[in-house]
């Protein structure tokens, strides 16, 4: 097996969220391949009591329950300095595909996942390197968002993907969403395929392709034309 090209660790005190989608398709073969190489790590085992307990109630008062700072602080120093360490947190910065491929040239990441009502802030400030955000909503934990992080991150690390090609025509890569595609029937219930996919001619079909990339990110993402021309 080839040497892993990216190691992955994730910090969670629920792991059967993260196992299931972690172990199908795409990671599941760049695992196999060993161009990635992730491993679950349940929060709950560097608790110090019986009872496992990775959060208590916040000083100062309020709702809900904070995570505490030292079964993250162990965890991490089991893991080792050497990963880059990102915590999943609505502060963060908007994950975006720039931040993809910058992750991908990486060569350890660790991610820390949040539950409850939030974590200890000395978590924020001294464990952290990077805070990344999935967007302007709020989900149960920081599991979620981190497997689309981590589905984003992982097919751009060379050799994951059976077609590099595919990266260059994707949605983002260049800034805009990218354009309409097609397969067999090329008749379905009276809606066709246009013509200009069949002609053979590659200039025309390019030409209509980056037509269709600007008229459709000006219709359902128009907020992204003006950032492409700055």
């Amino acid at each position: 097996m080839k040497e892993s090209r990216l190691k992955i660790d994730i910090i969670t005190l629920f792991p059967k969220l993260l196992e299931a989608p972690l172990d199908e398709s795409m990671v599941k073969q760049a695992k196999k391949r060993g161009r990635v190489q992730i491993k679950i790590h349940n929060l709950r085992d560097y608790a110090l009591d019986k009872r496992r307990t990775c959060d208590d109630k916040p000083f100062g008062g309020g709702a809900g329950m904070v995570m505490m700072v030292q079964p993250i602080f162990d965890c991490l120093k089991k893991i080792g300095k050497r990963g880059f360490r990102i915590l999943v947190s609505p502060r963060g910065k908007v994950f975006n595909q720039s931040i993809a491929a910058s992750l991908a040239r990486k060569k350890h990441l660790v991610f820390i996942c949040g539950h409850y009502e939030g974590i200890d802030e000395r978590v924020h400030e001294h464990l952290a390197d990077e805070e990344i955000s999935l967007g302007d909503f709020v989900t149960t934990g920081g599991e979620f968002p981190a497997l689309c992080f981590i589905d984003a991150i992982i097919r751009l690390v060379p050799g994951v993907l059976g077609n590099q090609d595919s990266l260059t025509s994707e949605s983002f890569t260049s800034g805009l969403l990218d354009f309409p595609q097609y397969t067999r029937p090329r008749d379905f219930s009276g809606w066709k395929v246009p013509e200009v996919l069949f002609s053979g001619n590659h200039r025309a079909v390019e030409s209509w392709r980056k037509e269709k990339v600007q008229s459709i990110t000006k219709k359902f993402r128009p907020d992204l034309i003006s950032k492409v021309k700055k």
